[in-house]
């Protein structure tokens, strides 16, 4: 059983507030998520982007992804989205979007297959958990049903609790969860001001990036600067082989 473009498959619960979590079948469903991503990145965020069309947050690589939802069933509403790039569709697309952000010469160059994601948001009104749970086992589902090796991505931290909050997660971070250095990857904007070496003992993860180091993933280096959406991106890697069992059949058997 595979996704494919003409049909969404749709894994519901009755566990979730009456949510459920499906592939975007048309680009109307697209439209959808593009317009959470406008709400939570700009409109919240404060992200300074570029927008073609009033409301709307897209970007090049939309066209050449899949894109995950999550509605609510009572009024069909989209509350939660991510997307995901294949190994094929980043042929399709000139690479992945990490490859804007990150040297990722030596990730590349590990065997087998790569699903990128990214564009990570949930509506304010539903941020308990629920949505990205469902995400994540829509992901999950995704990642095993097509045989993926591995998962990529960029996982952001504010910057607006300053330059000490993103040095003390790296160093919460780097301590257990960074890559051999055979799988390193290199940003291509770091950020001002940001001393590595001098970071406080500990700070608070973000919930996003804390969820993807329980699932087994790593990061692969030192933080990017992305000055559009005013966070610094870390690189996130996670093998199948690394994948932690418990999570996946948790996340598996919701979907």
């Amino acid at each position: 059983m595979t996704f494919t473009a003409q049909r969404a498959v749709k894994f519901e619960t009755a566990e979730q507030h009456k949510l459920y979590v499906a592939l975007a079948n048309n680009a109307h469903e697209v439209r959808e998520a593009q317009r959470l991503r406008y709400r939570v990145f700009v409109e919240e965020m404060g992200a300074k982007l570029e927008c073609e069309q009033p409301g709307i947050e897209s970007d090049r690589f939309d066209p050449f992804c899949r894109h995950l939802l999550v509605r609510n069933t009572e009024t069909q509403e989209v509350v939660g989205c991510y997307r995901i790039l294949t190994n094929t569709g980043a042929i399709k697309a000139g690479g992945y979007y990490s490859q804007q952000e990150f040297d990722l010469g030596r990730i590349l160059s590990l065997p087998g297959r790569f699903m990128e994601v990214g564009r990570t948001c949930v509506h304010p009104g539903y941020r308990n958990g629920a949505v990205i749970s469902l995400l994540w086992a829509g992901l999950a589902r995704f990642m095993v049903l097509n045989k993926f090796d591995y998962l990529i991505g960029c996982a952001s931290i504010p910057l607006g609790p300053g330059m000490d909050q993103v040095a003390g997660i790296w160093n919460a971070l780097s301590a257990k969860h960074l890559t051999s250095p055979d799988q390193r990857v290199y940003p291509k904007k770091t950020l001002p001001g940001l001393d590595l070496s001098d970071a406080p003992a500990a700070a608070e993860i973000p919930p996003l990036v804390k969820g993807y180091m329980r699932l087994g993933a790593e990061i692969g280096g030192a933080p990017y600067w992305d000055e559009q959406f005013n966070v610094a991106d870390l690189f996130v890697l996670l093998s199948i082989r690394r994948l932690n069992r418990r999570y996946a059949r948790h996340f598996l058997h919701r979907a």
